[in-house]
């Protein structure tokens, strides 16, 4: 049991650096109680979303085109970010099995791709942007992890055209897309832009009459774990010197950010750019661990650090209620 804070996300206290979002089942422990919070305040903030004509809008040309999402944390944090280090996450450890195909354990490393990681394609203010994301187990059976500046603004509107392209790899869906009906993230995402919560989750409709993790199976997740642990993080980094087109791996064990320590964020070492955002971290050094965070954001164009959020009961109750849907 632990009582730490979440995540977030910036440059607040770096004002010359530049931010870098880079953007399966079993059973679970009981489940602890959400951070306190006003009674009057949401425990989740989510959108039906009409996905009836978005697997077809994403033709290969815009799918190669869309813009990486870091620049959506960018923007949130420009229209000022809310984190404050008064909220304090106190919940035990949660794990919820699943399964997850096998990844290689090397560090900033090429991988083949993973069935149930792919790319994340989205419109968010007239524009086509780009992240990554990973099935996860859910009852529905249907559910992707992902960034919140993914999902949802941060504050603002929540993304439309929104598909998951699982294994991905030189614009080819061996898939399918996997069109949401449903977006999920927590209220002080959406309603504030707080990226100590920059985490988001999608529903999506079945594809051909099956569910997603049917298809490609699906990663067990954990909340409320230790800090310090050892991930391996899987993303599409589109931005210079990467081209989105396949998938790369971090190794290496997690350490607090000393940049803006409010956030209670944890770092990796890993050189994935814009693009990546969203794609999952898995406690240990395979994708056949639970997934524990996301990748969210990096200082400067050539930063070495990926930095995550905590994994906490806010986005725990985030992902409950996406599971459940």
């Amino acid at each position: 049991m632990r009582t730490p804070k979440t995540l977030a996300t910036s440059l607040l206290s770096l004002s010359a650096a530049a931010l870098l979002a880079v953007c399966a089942a079993g059973t679970a422990s009981a489940t602890p109680a959400p951070a306190a919070q006003d009674r009057d305040t949401p425990l989740v903030a989510s959108q039906s979303v009409d996905g009836a004509q978005a697997a077809e809008y994403w033709t290969p040309e815009r799918m190669k085109s869309a813009i990486p999402g870091d620049v959506l944390a960018n923007k949130a944090l420009a229209r000022g970010n809310k984190s404050s280090a008064a909220t304090v996450e106190k919940g035990s450890s949660t794990q919820i099995s699943g399964k997850a195909a096998r990844g290689k354990t090397t560090l900033h490393a090429d991988e083949s791709p993973v069935a149930n990681i792919g790319k994340v394609f989205f419109t968010m203010g007239g524009s086509n942007y780009v992240c990554s994301g990973n099935s996860v187990t859910a009852s529905n059976k249907s559910t992707v992890s992902t960034a919140g500046h993914c999902v949802n603004e941060g504050p603002g509107a929540f993304a439309t055209n929104f598909v998951f392209v699982p294994a991905y790899l030189n614009g080819a869906a061996p898939y399918g897309k996997w069109a949401a009906k449903a977006l999920y993230t927590t209220p002080q995402w959406s309603s504030t832009g707080d990226m100590q919560y920059d985490t988001g989750f999608a529903v999506v409709s079945p594809l051909n009459g099956q569910n997603l993790s049917d298809v490609v199976g699906s990663s067990g997740v954990q909340f409320n774990a230790a800090r310090g642990l050892t991930y391996k993080s899987y993303g599409y980094p589109a931005a210079s010197p990467f081209d989105g087109q396949s998938l790369v791996s971090c190794t290496g064990p997690a350490s607090n950010d000393p940049n803006n320590p409010q956030f209670n964020a944890q770092g990796i070492p890993c050189d994935m750019t814009g693009g990546s955002s969203g794609g999952p971290w898995f406690i240990g050094t395979s994708s056949s661990g639970y997934q524990n965070s996301i990748n969210s954001y990096g200082y400067g164009t050539r930063s070495t650090v990926m930095y995550g959020p905590y994994w906490g009961s806010v986005i725990q109750q985030a992902y409950t209620t996406a599971a459940a849907s």
